[in-house]
């Protein structure tokens, strides 16, 4: 078993050494509206996703814990994000 998934490994690194990590704009816009959005617009913004209602719930919970954080913490972690993710735009 583990012969075969460090061939995996080996293979994968052989033949996709080519691809790019640039991210969706989506998931940038997401991230920054998670920081930084009230939870009411953000509730709104999130259901563009359609995601299970569970991941929904666990996703604004956090969001209830980063609200609660000093405004300039959550400004530090977004230019932290945000030099951290390319932008494709």
């Amino acid at each position: 078993m583990r012969l075969g998934v460090s061939l995996l490994l080996v293979t994968l690194a052989l033949c996709c050494y080519q691809a790019n990590a640039i991210v969706c704009p989506a998931v940038v816009i997401d991230t920054e509206n998670f920081l930084i959005m009230p939870m009411e617009m953000f509730k709104n913004a999130i259901k563009v996703f359609h995601a299970p209602p569970d991941a929904v719930q666990a996703k604004l919970q956090v969001k209830e814990c980063i609200d609660q954080m000093p405004r300039e913490d959550i400004h530090k972690i977004e230019a932290i994000l945000m030099k951290m993710l390319p932008k494709c735009l």
